[in-house]
C-alpha cells in the first residue's frame, strides 16, 4: 500500500487520470490526500468530482476555497464569477449526490499514526494541530447544519485577527479564510487571503503562514496547496503541492510514505497563464 498527495486539481481531470495512471494507482490497495480545490478553472470538474467520489473510501480530500465556490452558488445563491468553468456540473443529473457528498468533506484532517495534517491553505501560528481540528468541525458542523446560512455569510476578509473571544459568524468566516485562502499572516495572527505572489514579495511584517516563527504546529508534517506561487515545497514539516496544473504548470503527487520521495508530475494541458 502507499499513500500518494496530490496537489490542487481546478478540473483538470486529464491530467489527473494521467497522473494516477503514472503512480499506478490502485484505490484497493494505495490511499489518497487531496488537499483540495478539486473543482473550477478547469475544463472538466464534473469528471474530477465523479472519479473522487468514486474511489470512496481510498481517497481523502479537504475543502478548498473553490470547492467551497461551488456550494455557495449552487446553494446558496451566490453569483458566479466570470472565469468559472462550473455549468456543466451545475446542470448534470447527478449534481444533488455530487453536492451533497461534497458538503460532508472537512477543511482539516488528521493521521495521528503518521503526524500529517492535511488542508488547503495554511494555519496561522497560534493554532495547535488540536484547535485546528476543533475550529475546522465547527466550521463543518455549521456547513452540515445549515448549508445556505453558512456559505451566504462566509465571504469577506474580516476578521483579519486571530483571537480566542472571536464567536458566531466572524470565528467561523475566519476559520474559513485560514484554512482555504491563507497564504501570508503575521507573527500576532493578522492574516492576508489577497495577496498572491512569491514568499518573499510581501513587505514586513507580513510572513509565509509557515515561517511565522513560534508556530504551534510545527511538530507534524502539513500537506496542503493553494499557492500556485509559490510551487512545489518539500521540506521538514511541510508538504506544499500545488504546482499550478490549471494555469498550465503540472500535476503533482508525492508519496507520503517514502521519506526521500521525488515528486511525480504530469505537464498540464492548460494553456500557460498567470494565475488570479
Amino acid at each position: 500500500m502507499a499513500r500518494w498527495a496530490v496537489g490542487d486539481i481546478q478540473g483538470c481531470c486529464d491530467e489527473f487520470e494521467q497522473l494516477l495512471s503514472r503512480i499506478r494507482f490502485s484505490s484497493e490497495r494505495d490511499r489518497l490526500w487531496l488537499v483540495g480545490d478539486l473543482v473550477n478553472r478547469g475544463p472538466r470538474s464534473l469528471a474530477v468530482l465523479r472519479l473522487v467520489r468514486s474511489l470512496g473510501e481510498a481517497a481523502v480530500t479537504v475543502l478548498g476555497n473553490h470547492d467551497l465556490h461551488l456550494l455557495a452558488v449552487a446553494l446558496a445563491g451566490s453569483k458566479p464569477r466570470s472565469n468559472d468553468t462550473l455549468d456543466e456540473l451545475l446542470a448534470a443529473p447527478d449534481r444533488d449526490q455530487l453536492l451533497e457528498w461534497l458538503l460532508q468533506r472537512p477543511l482539516a484532517h488528521y493521521d495521528g499514526a503518521h503526524r500529517e495534517l492535511l488542508l488547503h491553505a495554511g494555519v496561522v501560528p497560534q493554532w495547535s494541530v488540536a484547535q485546528t481540528l476543533q475550529l475546522a468541525d465547527e466550521v463543518q458542523q455549521a456547513l452540515r447544519r445549515d448549508p445556505r446560512a453558512l456559505l451566504s455569510r462566509m465571504y469577506g476578509d474580516r476578521p483579519e485577527r486571530w483571537h480566542e473571544t472571536l464567536a458566531g459568524e466572524d470565528r467561523l468566516r475566519f476559520t474559513i479564510n485560514v484554512l482555504t485562502r491563507l497564504r501570508f499572516c503575521t507573527p500576532d495572527g493578522r492574516i492576508d487571503c489577497r495577496h498572491k505572489g512569491k514568499p518573499d514579495s510581501a513587505p514586513a511584517p507580513w510572513l509565509p503562514w509557515f515561517r511565522a516563527p513560534g508556530r504551534a504546529s510545527r511538530a507534524v508534517r502539513i500537506v496542503f496547496g493553494h499557492w500556485s506561487a509559490l510551487g512545489f515545497l518539500h521540506e521538514h514539516g511541510l508538504l506544499g503541492l500545488d504546482t499550478g496544473c490549471v494555469w498550465g504548470g503540472t500535476l503533482t503527487a508525492v508519496n507520503l510514505d517514502d521519506p526521500q520521495a521525488t515528486p511525480i508530475s504530469v505537464a498540464s494541458r492548460q494553456p500557460r497563464t498567470i494565475s488570479d
